[in-house]
């Protein structure tokens, strides 16, 4: 069923009776071209691109859960391509371009809004620091503008421009960057894959990998063995557990992330503003809610909630940038379990088992990343080669010292 303002009038005109279910809730065969560990956004979008992209149709998406009720449900729905170093920005900037054409191309309305993003500096160091980011945008053909204080007074007129430890004096803005609604990105692609031919598994854990002579050949599951030709591993925050199931160790630790959402007020603010004297950042969702959020809890888990210490860091980083924000109640939080690699850079490449292929790594940049992340997840499986704007995304990097540190921050995973 494809969906159109034809098609929405007709169902009104039938009471709603005949819409049909958005993808098909499939069981599992015993074997597939393709097992793709993981329905969240990256795992489906990989699927997606599996099948339309390559012709490949015998793919199956296991979720241990519900379609949209992991990591993808828990963001704060930023998009952007404003990276610095030549192995990142080519990559983003992908994926801002496949943003930019989602709606069309899935037919759905994922409600991508390119209210721009601008990152605010409060020191001359900073600054040159954000012209240095903004030049590398422009030689790789990313929209990029250095606004100074009065330009970013006239957007933003409530921040606190007169901070005595953290004066604004100016911004990096991408106009192109912005939001897109969560959910609806993995609904999207969920609905795209399984008209396309692709069995979306719900309800489906992996709890082991079937290994043959060296080689995985298909996995364990809570519905039983499933066997493949290519097992792809695109689980987030999970990815060490699942390379653990075949005795692998990476380079990632996983953290909590948390995200907060206040009541709703009129609207307020017109792009995703980010504090550049500390970590929080924050845009207004469609409903009049201000979505943000800040640094990772500092420990390691696997739960999706957080700790008070850190509500209290990101509340005092906000307050610190627009005051009047304090008079807000808080509605909600949430966490997201991040896995963050060593040098805060993700990784798309073939495991040293023949047959398992990881997609992993992403730090706080997973969502923004998702159509890039699956066309070039699905160029690798399907070619068995990657794609040129992910090149970078090795595996062994760490092993090498081909490091991508966006931040310069080290081996230190809660830093990124």
């Amino acid at each position: 069923m494809r969906y159109s303002l034809w098609r929405i009038l007709r169902e009104a005109c039938s009471g709603h009776r005949r819409w049909e279910p958005a993808w098909r809730d499939a069981s599992p065969k015993s074997g597939y071209e393709v097992i793709v560990v993981g329905g969240g956004g990256h795992g489906l979008a990989t699927a997606y691109y599996l099948a339309k992209v390559h012709g490949v149709r015998e793919v199956a998406v296991l979720e241990k859960g519900g379609i949209g009720l992991g990591n993808a449900g828990r963001n704060t729905t930023i998009i952007r391509s404003n990276y610095l170093l030549p192995g990142n920005n080519p990559f983003y900037e992908l994926s801002m371009r496949l943003w930019e054409g989602l709606e069309r191309d899935l037919n759905y309305n994922v409600m991508v809004s390119q209210r721009g993003v601008l990152n605010l500096f409060h020191s001359d160091a900073q600054r040159d620091a954000y012209v240095r980011r903004g030049n590398a945008m422009h030689l790789h053909g990313v929209d990029a503008e250095l606004l100074d204080r009065e330009a970013v007074r006239r957007m933003l007129p409530f921040l606190e421009f007169e901070n005595a430890r953290f004066p604004i004096q100016g911004g990096l803005l991408q106009r192109r960057g912005g939001t897109a609604r969560h959910d609806a990105v993995v609904w999207g692609y969920a609905r795209a894959a399984s008209g396309l031919g692709v069995d979306i598994v719900q309800n489906c854990e992996v709890t082991g990998l079937i290994r043959e002579g060296g080689r995985i050949v298909g996995v364990r599951s809570s519905r039983g063995d499933i066997r493949a030709g290519k097992v792809a591993v695109a689980v987030a925050g999970h990815s060490s557990r699942v390379a653990a199931l075949a005795g692998l160790r990476l380079p990632i630790e996983s953290h909590v992330l948390q995200a907060f959402v206040s009541e709703a007020v009129k609207p307020l603010i017109p792009c995703v503003v980010t504090f550049g004297a500390g970590h929080f950042y924050v845009s207004q969702s469609d409903k009049g809610g201000l979505v943000f959020g800040g640094d990772l809890d500092g420990y390691n888990s696997y739960a999706q909630r957080g700790n008070l210490p850190m509500v209290e860091e990101v509340c005092a980083s906000g307050m610190a940038l627009m005051p009047m924000i304090g008079r807000l109640r808080l509605l909600r939080s949430w966490g997201g379990v991040m896995d963050m690699s060593m040098d805060g850079s993700p990784i798309i490449d073939r495991t040293p088992l023949e047959g398992l292929y990881l997609n992993a790594g992403w730090c706080y940049g997973g969502f923004k990343a998702t159509p890039a992340s699956g066309y070039c997840f699905a160029h690798l499986l399907a070619r068995e080669e990657s794609h040129e704007v992910a090149r970078a995304f090795r595996l062994d990097r760490f092993a090498t010292g081909h490091l991508l540190d966006e931040k310069g921050q080290g081996p230190h995973p809660n830093l990124h």
